[in-house]
């Protein structure tokens, strides 16, 4: 896995951001940073991180976000972020491979086995469709490198789940399926259902608006 921060100018608040697969920062960059440091994850290849190296015990208050891929790459953690003050989910599951809760099994393995620089285009396309803005993408990572952590996560299991307190899903997500978010996080969680596609940045201003 690897980090940077997004804003780090020793605010008392903290959000930890778990991004999605294959994605950088331009979805969330036009976000308000406010009174946030903002870390900002990603690469689910190997999940063996040391978060140490952080002083989180100098925030008053912690937050984690979590969108797509991100939902269920967190769950390694759960020691870690399941006592920060609010945890939310972004259009992603803790099942992330499945049939009826997160991306369909068939298509997961059709992705993995025919990626491509075209089909990667497509599941851009696919992440905004609908939607009123679509920024510039830039993949920084090679297709070798987002294939085998595709590859890795069909291998990952986690004992414990992240208690989130609220699920924000999109109504027009054509990645990890709307109806299969909702039957989900039924029961489990509160529900924020949401004119959107699988990237809903574009619906807010700030990481406060996310927190809400």
């Amino acid at each position: 896995m690897q980090y940077f921060w997004l804003n780090k100018e020793n605010n008392k608040n903290l959000i930890v951001f778990f991004n999605g697969w294959g994605m950088n920062e331009t979805p969330v960059k036009h976000l308000v940073k406010a009174n946030f440091d903002i870390l900002f994850l990603y690469d689910y290849r190997d999940l063996d991180f040391d978060f140490s190296i952080f002083d989180f015990a100098k925030y008053e208050k912690k937050y984690l976000i979590c969108w797509s891929m991100g939902v269920f790459a967190v769950n390694n953690f759960y020691n870690i972020f399941n006592n920060f003050d609010k945890k939310i989910a972004i259009n992603g599951t803790t099942k992330v491979i499945d049939d009826n809760f997160g991306i369909p099994e068939k298509i997961y393995k059709i992705t993995v086995k025919f990626l491509n620089e075209d089909s990667l285009d497509k599941f851009i396309k696919n992440m905004f469709k609908g939607g009123s803005l679509n920024p510039e993408i830039t993949i920084t990572r090679t297709l070798a490198e987002l294939k085998e952590e595709l590859i890795e996560i069909q291998k990952m299991s986690f004992e414990n789940e992240i208690d989130f307190n609220k699920a924000i899903i999109s109504n027009d997500d054509r990645i990890i399926p709307t109806k299969n978010q909702l039957n989900f996080w039924q029961n489990k969680t509160n529900i924020s259902l949401i004119d959107s596609t699988h990237c809903p940045f574009q619906n807010y201003s700030s990481w406060q608006e996310l927190l809400c």
